[in-house]
């Protein structure tokens, strides 16, 4: 029998920077048994700051600028937390996230990169930008490019910092938006941070940019920037990238600072601290002071790997090493670049081919990710399981792991009817509705094996997902209780980890107008949760049997979770993707089921997909369906999933079940995919259809018509 290693420790990565996507990718490769890793970090991104003037020049999309957390977090075994951290209790051992409980942590560390805004120059906040954090730059270069490329805005662009930074910059301007007026200002006389500054300057003039030493900025105005000695530069774009700034939360800590920067010991562990590290640009080497450079963050990686290991398992640190001399590869605008080490300077194009060889194979360890795969079946096994895992998958979470539409039909079929008078629901209905006096109350359950490695996120989405039947036949939601199941982990871990589930569940149902009313827990191989829901009726449940031919189908949420999931679960999905969907899957739909009260049939969208789901609903009814895909609202990414061969393994099942006549191409296989926490699909009177989805769009869901009930038993697409 295999061990379960239980859970013991939490490490904590606060920030997403280089140094922490490489120890994430190191940690995929060899993790330490019995520790579960977290990583914060404001976004599903983190820019690769080397390809930063390579993306402002145009050379490189953003998608190829942007390390991918989450695929990194799905190939460490990591849960990402979507947030910005602004602060750290160093007593408690927790850091803050706006939107969360304090995050617990044993060992912990910190690469939340600098900034380059300045918050002290009048108007700088409301006219410019600073070029750090790099994601907001990177959005609004983009957007300052198009509009000043088409004409619609002056070419008239500031930057206020003379280093290799703001030099490096202004070239890849230059080339982005021919003929613009570049002005760099410094109030160093000459270019700072190389000994290169003859050859920048050459190459700036040829490209048309000015570099104006010795200046002071005063402020910032709407169009200009305005210096101490009166003068005015024009500006419709300005960006700051003026010296490396610490996040203004730090300060507010009880960390141990310099200037700012949290200081560190050889072996970058925070001084006064054993269970607490640091990297990147955020912290100061106070044993080997070296410029802020992502060259020291990468070259320091693999260390800080050792050493939280060590730290994890109670063993020696090791001492980080920086190199004294490092080399210096700047772009000069366009596919040419400056190299520079020790003194001396060259720039050719080849210079350039090399850093982009660089940059991309840096990019690439972070990106050509494989998951760690199941081990294969014994040689020896018995007749039929050859078939069952033709497909080699593992196990889908969520409702891709659910049982197939025919297997739960046939057990159901034999079912006798139920004796008691006050069951007034049969079993194949999507919950029970029972009658206690007076009252009418559904029952539904649902449970889900955990599809993110967030407790608190999962715990959302499973109990939005649960509540979908009591929304479904138009009751109110009124309590739940709880099955919690954990992974093997201390009693520490345990009670962190259920603090986090129940305190979410009771949430999320509190905001809906229902209590948590208890529950049950234990430990198994794996997180899983589940939720039994009642409901109040104050009207006639909605059933699946009251469609009728003509009626118009709405359907309030896109699809495509199963394949998405599967798809992430390989580490191929974009990470932006999987966080849209994610946060989407998380809303409630309560409104939209108060919106479409007076359905003739409705029902949610799981794990049988679109077409089982349908399916039920035009047997219930003995109608038939004609779907429109073209109309089918779909997450982004799906479509690129399910072409690129990443199904659930429930999708086969499902297509079996509910085959769709004419349904072709990504869109058709679609139509199959198990959806969890998907939406709300209602059969209404044709003429009401269009007010529903106005009122529907301005409640803030994306429904969409996507057919019609027919009088031909089947569905088809057309």
């Amino acid at each position: 029998m295999k061990t379960l290693i239980p859970l013991t420790r939490d490490l904590l990565l606060i920030g997403g920077g280089h140094a922490h996507a490489l120890v994430l990718r190191l940690w995929g490769m060899d993790p330490l048994p019995g520790v579960r890793v977290t990583v914060i970090n404001p976004g599903p991104t983190a820019p690769y700051s080397g390809m930063l003037p390579g993306h402002v020049a145009g050379h490189y999309t953003r998608d190829e600028l942007d390390i991918d957390l989450v695929r990194v977090a799905r190939f460490a075994g990591a849960r990402l937390i979507d947030g910005a951290a602004d602060g750290i209790d160093l007593d408690a051992k927790t850091v803050s996230v706006p939107g969360r409980d304090p995050i617990p942590w044993d060992v912990a560390s910190i690469d939340i990169g600098i900034h380059t805004e300045m918050p002290d120059l009048p108007g700088f906040a409301e006219h410019a930008i600073g070029a750090k954090p790099l994601d907001r730059f990177a959005r609004e270069w983009r957007a300052y490019r198009k509009a000043a490329n088409a004409g619609e805005i002056a070419k008239d662009i500031v930057i206020i910092g003379g280093g290799i930074a703001g030099v490096e910059l202004s070239m890849a301007m230059a080339h982005a938006v021919p003929g613009a007026c570049i002005t760099v200002l410094d109030k160093a006389d000459d270019i700072t941070g190389t000994s290169a500054a003859p050859r920048l300057h050459r190459a700036m003039s040829d490209l048309g940019v000015r570099f104006h030493g010795g200046v002071s900025v005063a402020r910032i105005e709407p169009d200009r920037v305005v210096l101490d000695d009166g003068d005015a530069i024009l500006a419709a774009f300005i960006t700051g990238a003026a010296g490396a700034r610490p996040h203004p939360w730090v300060a507010q800590t009880a960390l141990p600072l310099e200037t700012g920067f949290i200081r560190v010991r050889p072996d970058l562990s925070v001084e006064g601290r054993d269970d607490l590290f640091g990297a990147g640009d955020c912290v100061l080497m106070t044993e080997t002071p070296r410029p802020k450079a992502g060259v020291f963050a990468v070259r320091s990686a693999p260390i800080l790997h050792q050493n939280l290991r060590a730290a994890l398992s109670g063993r020696r640190t090791q001492p980080f090493k920086p190199q004294q001399k490092y080399l210096k590869l700047i772009s000069l605008g366009g596919k040419d670049a400056l190299a520079e080490r020790g003194g001396l300077a060259v720039s050719h194009p080849w210079l350039w081919r090399w850093k982009d060889q660089i940059d991309r194979k840096f990019m690439a360890q972070l990106t050509e990710l494989r998951p760690m795969q199941p081990e294969p079946p014994p040689d020896l096994v018995a007749d039929g399981v050859g078939d069952e895992m033709a497909d080699a998958k593992p196990l889908c979470a969520g409702c891709g792991s659910k049982v197939s539409r025919r297997a739960l039909a046939g057990a159901l079929a034999d079912l006798p009817p139920a004796a008691r008078q006050d069951i007034l629901s049969d079993p194949g209905d999507d919950a029970a509705v029972l009658a206690t006096g007076d009252a009418r109350q559904v029952l539904t359950t649902d449970h889900l094996r955990a599809f993110t490695a967030d407790p608190t996120l999962f715990a959302r989405i499973a109990t939005i997902h649960a509540l979908g039947d009591i929304w479904a036949m138009g009751a109110t939601p009124q309590a739940a209780v709880l099955t919690a199941i954990l992974p093997r982990m201390s009693e520490a871990l345990q009670t962190r980890t259920l603090r986090e589930i129940t305190q979410t569940v009771a949430e999320t149902l509190a905001a809906v107008g229902a209590g948590l009313a208890g529950g049950h827990s234990m430990m198994a191989d794996e997180l899983s949760l589940g939720l039994a829901v009642t409901g109040l009726l104050d009207s006639p449940a909605i059933g699946l049997d009251g469609a009728e031919p003509d009626d118009a189908l709405i359907l309030t949420k896109p699809l495509g979770t199963g394949a998405i999931l599967a798809s992430e679960m390989a580490c191929k999905a974009r990470g932006q993707d999987v966080m849209d969907m994610l946060t989407t899957m998380a809303r409630p739909q309560g409104d939209a089921a108060a919106i479409l009260r007076g359905a003739h049939a409705m029902t949610d969208v799981t794990g049988f997909g679109l077409a089982g789901h349908l399916m039920n609903v035009c047997q219930a009814s003995g109608t038939g369906a004609q779907i429109d895909l073209a109309a089918l609202p779909i997450y982004s990414g799906a479509e690129a999933a399910v072409t690129g061969g990443h199904l659930s393994v429930l999708h086969g099942p499902n297509r079996r079940s509910a085959p769709v006549d004419g349904a072709d191409g990504a869109t058709g296989l679609l139509l199959h995919d198990p959806q969890t926490a998907g939406g709300l699909l209602a059969a209404v009177p044709a003429t009401r259809a269009d007010a529903l989805l106005k009122d529907l769009a301005d409640a803030g869901h994306p429904a969409a018509r996507i057919g019609r009930i027919v009088n031909d038993p089947g569905l088809r697409a057309g």
